[in-house]
């Protein structure tokens, strides 16, 4: 069992260390915020086998808060440990901005040169990370990071402003940062070494971080998804959804319907096709068509029916029975004519892929009775 103290743990990056450090059971937590009695981080400093030193400052009333926010607390925490004899492993989360001439950036270098000190002493062992900006869940807009202020105002309809399109910047996802972070607990860190990143740094324009986000809004009226496997589209999605007001989870669906029930689309992407959701009444049948190129998948998981099949050229008819008790995936190869039928006495759902999106000008479907009259 190790006792980790982490500082600034009601901050965004503390409150997602501390998740992932709550899903440990091998760590005692000791946890310390601006609104903390100085007891604990005295208890924290201690006790400590590891230290995660996240408390700063970055947006004051006065500059001067600066220093003493950022290095002024560290050197206070190092010089207790001092005096207590301790040298838990320190962990720093500094700033890119260390290496610039600004108040924020002079007051993180100094945190930074106290831990070096301290190191050069004492010879505990230090970790020092230049985190560039850092997204995700739980981050504050106009504050943590402009994902945060992009993120919070396009998802209420507000305006956001984006002075200069072409600015590049560099970006880490909240959670690698906590799992670099994490590698600290199962191992001691390398003595000859006293910096660290972050593995994966996303590097984006102002204008497209801005649209990236906006195409992730624009989801729920196209249901059109981008390709999730841009990583930073994905653990931008991510974020975007964590700043949806909590009365805004829901939305409804355009429901398509007829004397045959209902159809609606569920979510599509010019990758992977889409899914859509049907209703089927007792009786009724749909489909009684081909397709030269597109497929799909259907999955009855309300009621019973019974997929028919006849490839265009033959006469021969395939059926595959289907109800919600043994509930099976079917699929609709190309140059089949297929439908579908509600067997049963009871509305029939059925669940559709297709790995096309459906348009009227491309829609590749052409009508052909599986079963033909006369």
């Amino acid at each position: 069992m190790k006792t980790v103290l982490v500082t600034g743990a009601a901050g965004f990056v503390g409150r997602n260390l501390v998740a992932g450090l709550e899903r440990r059971d091998d760590v005692r937590l000791i946890l310390f915020d601006v609104a903390s009695a100085p007891a604990v981080l005295e208890a924290g400093l201690a006790e400590a086998d590891l230290v995660y030193h996240l408390a700063g400052v970055n947006r004051p009333k006065d500059e001067s808060e600066f220093m003493t926010g950022n290095a002024g607390l560290t050197e206070r925490m190092l010089a207790r440990l001092a005096e207590l004899g301790r040298t838990p492993t320190f962990v720093l989360a500094s700033s890119a901005q260390a290496e610039l001439d600004n108040p924020y950036g002079r007051s993180k270098k100094a945190a930074e040169d106290a831990v070096l000190k301290f190191n050069n002493e004492t010879s505990a062992p230090i970790c020092i990370y230049r985190l560039p900006g850092v997204f995700g869940k739980w981050s504050r807009p106009n504050y943590n990071t402009v994902v945060a202020t992009f993120c919070h105002n396009i998802a209420r309809g507000l305006e956001i402003t984006v002075n200069d399109p072409s600015k590049e910047m560099e970006l880490v996802y909240i959670d690698d940062v906590v799992a670099a972070f994490l590698r600290h607990l199962d191992g001691a860190p390398d003595s000859a070494r006293q910096r660290y990143g972050v593995r994966r740094v996303f590097r984006v324009t102002l204008g497209e971080l801005a649209d990236r986000i906006r195409r992730l809004h624009a989801i729920r009226e196209t249901l059109t998804v981008p390709d999730l496997g841009d990583d930073l589209m994905k653990c931008l999605h991510a974020t975007y959804l964590s700043f949806l007001p909590e009365d805004g989870f829901g939305y409804p669906v355009k429901l398509n319907t007829d004397n045959r029930g209902w159809l609606f689309e569920l979510i599509k992407s010019e990758h992977f096709g889409q899914i859509f959701v049907s209703k089927t009444v007792p009786g009724i049948t749909r489909g009684n068509h081909y397709h030269d190129t597109k497929v799909e998948k259907f999955c009855v998981i309300q009621g019973q029916g019974v997929i028919r099949f006849r490839r265009i050229d033959s006469s021969r008819i395939d059926e595959y029975p289907v109800d919600d008790r043994a509930i099976k995936v079917v699929d609709i190869p190309p140059g089949y004519t297929h439908s579908i039928e509600n067997t049963g006495d009871r509305d029939m759902i059925c669940l559709f892929w297709a790995n096309q999106i459906f348009t009227t000008e491309r829609s590749d479907t052409h009508f052909n009775p599986v079963i033909k009259q006369g």
